[in-house]
């Protein structure tokens, strides 16, 4: 059974840090994303990692303050989130994406399997 299960949300304040982690099991090989929905809005692209974690993506909007990774011999994926912002408060959402040519990290419709999701919240 595949199951995704996020932690390490929580409130923080701006500028603060927050981690994020992943545990994924019941399939291994897979590229591995973090999506974000904030109230009110569309899902959107955070960052991806592949499975070998030789290739990691972000969206400008975090890009230089997350940082993804990945532990594979834990089936588990990171997001370390400094510098933190109010428009950052949103739902985290992982997600596992089978490995294809096509993979288009930023494209939710890629992704085969979600978990839960983890509320970050940024007080001003």
């Amino acid at each position: 059974q595949v199951q995704l299960v996020e932690s390490g949300g929580g409130l923080v304040q701006a500028g603060g840090s927050l981690r994020l982690a992943c545990a994924a099991s019941g399939f291994t090989f897979y590229n591995m994303g973090w999506f974000r929905q904030a109230p009110g809005k569309e899902r959107e692209f955070v960052a991806a990692i592949t499975w070998s974690g030789g290739s990691t993506y972000y969206a400008d909007s975090v890009k230089g303050r997350f940082t993804i990774s990945r532990v594979n011999a834990k089936n588990t994926v990171y997001l370390q989130m400094n510098s933190l912002k109010p428009e950052d408060t949103a739902v985290y959402y992982c997600a596992a994406a089978a490995l294809t040519a096509r993979y288009t990290p930023a494209t939710a419709a890629n992704y085969n399997y979600w978990g839960q999701g983890t509320q970050v919240t940024v007080s001003s």
